[in-house]
């Protein structure tokens, strides 16, 4: 199964990850952040708060994205060397 090993977020409400195959990608929340659960990832600084926990992305508050949905909805931006 295919996990989140890093995420860093961009002031745009973007999140680039890296995954356990080594691919990074890119990946757009904006369209998220109208549902109920991600609306208080609107804010900046609460947004920035993104960690990996569980192989997936998540934020204080019990907020979290399936790593598929993650994977699915991305754009490959590269490869990081695997060790």
């Amino acid at each position: 199964m295919l996990s989140v090993s890093s995420v860093a977020t961009d002031s745009d409400f973007h999140l680039t990850l890296i995954f356990s195959n080594g691919e990074q990608r890119r990946f757009d929340m904006r369209s998220y952040l109208h549902l109920p659960v991600y609306r208080p990832l609107n804010q900046p600084g609460y947004f920035a708060l993104a960690k990996v926990d569980y192989g997936t992305v998540v934020w204080p508050g019990e907020i979290d994205i399936a790593p598929e949905t993650l994977f699915d909805h991305s754009v490959p931006i590269g490869r990081v060397a695997q060790p």
